[in-house]
């Protein structure tokens, strides 16, 4: 089970990173028309034409401080802060001096409510009394020219990674992509426990929002009672395979489509089950927004939540891999055991709000509660007053539509994850633009294997053609020049003259969740990052942090649960990664072992790049 508090540690270091400037003060803002009957999250059409500038590189092993109020949850990790070295320095030795730990962290025995002291007492890191790395050679691996031809060939392997900079964009071509793009597009991953209604309303917002017409929801309601499964014909327009619709079950994250006059949105439905949380982290990595479906019926509720059930740890991966707001859904308000009675409602409140608060999300500003049918449609599209009069918030539609605008960076060097691939004439590929645009006829690069492509084909919505997509946008493109064999999920598409890190050592804060045993250096485990899968071991434990913030100067011999450190990892083969700070999708991760959420982290140095 994951312990909630761990997932505060990337908020804040995300508000302490400097605000991007704007690239062309004459370029159109990207302002989303808003609904204003949303009740909740006041939005504000953050602008998406900024330039991207990474942080500059440093001489100093990163310096990590936490503070914490426990009182006032709110104000939690406040001081967070991250300086980190440069991202090609080679591979640094710690210096080990004889000086014992000072205020070792107590373990959290049980995933309680109440935030566990150990992570949330961390201070400062005093620079006095930290240990810095002592590199073999302070020099880093020289810039080296590519060939004119570079584009049309294979990138050569011994070429080391260009430096990010600021990332140009002509005020034309900038012009055209927000005009392209006027209207922002938002991904929203439907979590919570098995059963507890997911797919069903996903599948009524697809039919509500004109994206199903009647004539197939018909079709599925037939194909439905003649399986006697009567009432899961909705789930059917997102769990499309046979077994899905079998068993009643989702088993891969469901994708689907569907616009208001807002916003375009993605679908993201993800499993229930805890045999398939690692689909549920590929979705939970592309989102924007989160809604959390929690079923009201009287024993399901409690099954999911009190009694070991993927509510919590959903909701907890979910926070650490960056949904920052979430809906809560009380679904099945019409079942007969529940009857839109306003004390259930209440109850359910009473009991995940603490929770919820605990795992890092801001009851004020981050959460709205909406009581729902998603068999019936009521307050999913348009609130009905009829059956839950003493209910005044918003639909779950009109709170998505009135919600801020995500700041996206569409000035920054092309970032896409690729969660899908397969062959249709070619190599196509499927996944979210983290940062930078995508056109027809683009050059692009393949990390972390360096192979040169083309954008042939860009599929937007609804397998539409487009002739661009910009950060946000969940897209499939059809590349020239790629074999689908050469292509793997957690490969990363970026631009030719500044690509991600790929690499097979990395230096990241870790705080350890759930762990039976003590983790000593060897220790293996399944790293989940962005869309990549890979099994990494920890090869060595640099430092620990104690209750105070500060890192001890000799590395300890071993981690528990509840305590935090910094550690090295390294995997078999290369992965894409980036410092946290650069690009927060591509530098937080979740270690798994055994089917349970061991740790979090978030990657601070990357070593030796390839």
């Amino acid at each position: 089970m994951s312990n909630p508090t761990g997932s505060r540690m990337f908020d804040e270091l995300e508000k302490k990173s400097k605000p991007l400037p704007k690239l062309n003060s004459k370029a159109p803002e990207f302002t989303p028309g808003l609904r204003a009957t949303a009740s909740a999250f006041v939005p504000r059409g953050a602008p998406i034409n900024r330039a991207f500038q990474p942080a500059p590189p440093q001489k100093s092993i990163p310096s990590i401080s936490l503070q914490s109020n426990i009182q006032t949850l709110d104000n939690k990790l406040a001081n967070l802060s991250v300086s980190e070295q440069s991202s090609v320095d080679p591979v640094s030795t710690p210096k080990a001096v004889s000086i014992s730990l000072s205020g070792a962290a107590t373990p959290s025995s049980t995933l309680e409510v109440t935030p566990a002291p150990d992570i949330d007492t961390l201070q400062t890191v005093n620079s006095e009394s930290s240990i810095a790395y002592t590199n073999t050679s302070e020099s880093t691996p020289a810039k080296q020219t590519p060939a004119p031809e570079a584009e049309s060939e294979i990138i050569k392997k011994t070429s080391a990674p260009v430096p990010q900079q600021k990332f140009e964009m002509s005020q034309e071509e900038e012009a055209q992509l927000l005009n392209e793009h006027f209207k922002e597009h938002y991904n929203v991953i439907f979590i919570g426990h098995v059963d507890a209604g997911k797919s069903t309303l996903g599948g009524n917002i697809l039919y509500l929002t004109g994206m199903v017409d009647k004539r197939t929801l018909e079709k599925y309601e037939r194909e439905a009672k003649e399986l006697g499964r009567e009432s899961w014909y909705l789930s059917w327009a997102l769990d499309t395979n046979s077994e899905e619709r079998a068993k009643g079950k989702t088993v891969e994250t469901g994708k689907a489509y569907f616009e208001t006059e807002a916003r375009k949105y993605t679908i993201l439905d993800a499993p229930g089950h805890k045999n398939f949380v690692p689909s549920m982290l590929g979705g939970a990595a592309q989102a924007d927004v989160g809604v959390l479906v929690i079923s009201a019926r009287k024993g399901e509720f409690e099954t999911g939540f009190d009694r070991g059930g993927q509510t919590r740890e959903h909701a907890v991966l979910a926070k650490t891999n960056g949904v920052k707001k979430l809906v809560v859904a009380i679904n099945k308000m019409d079942d007969p055991t529940v009857n839109w009675d306003k004390e259930r409602y209440d109850e359910i409140l009473s009991k995940l709000t603490p929770f919820l608060k605990s795992a890092g999300y801001n009851p004020k500003t981050d959460l709205i509660f909406i009581p729902l049918s998603g068999f019936t449609g009521a307050n999913v599209k348009d609130t009905d007053r009829k059956v839950a009069p003493w209910y005044t918030g918003s639909s779950l539609l009109d709170t998505l539509d009135g919600m801020n605008a995500v700041d996206r960076k569409i000035n920054a060097p092309l970032r896409m994850p690729i969660l899908e691939k397969y062959k249709d004439m070619g190599t196509i590929v499927g996944g979210k633009i983290e940062a930078g645009f995508i056109k027809l006829g683009m050059k692009l690069v393949l990390m972390p294997n360096r192979k040169a492509c083309e954008v042939a084909t860009i599929f937007g919505e609804n397998e539409l053609e487009i002739e661009s997509a910009i950060a946000g946008d969940n897209v499939r493109v059809r590349l020239r020049g790629v074999e689908e064999e050469e292509v793997s999920e957690g490969h990363v598409l970026c631009e030719p003259k500044q690509p991600c890190f790929g690499t097979t050592t990395f230096d990241a804060q870790l705080v350890i969740v759930d762990a039976k045993n003590i983790i000593t250096s060897g220790y293996g485990a399944v790293l989940h990052i962005h869309t990549c899968i890979e099994e990494v071991v920890l090869s060595d434990l640099l430092h620990l942090m104690d209750k105070k913030g500060r890192k001890s100067r000799k590395p300890p011999q071993f981690v528990k649960k509840g305590q935090s450190c910094i550690a090295r990892f390294t995997s078999t083969q290369p992965i894409c990664v980036e410092k946290f700070s650069d690009f927060p999708q591509l530098g937080r991760f979740t270690l798994r072992d055994e089917g349970k959420t061991i740790a979090i982290g978030k990657i601070v140095k990357v070593i030796s790049p390839i």
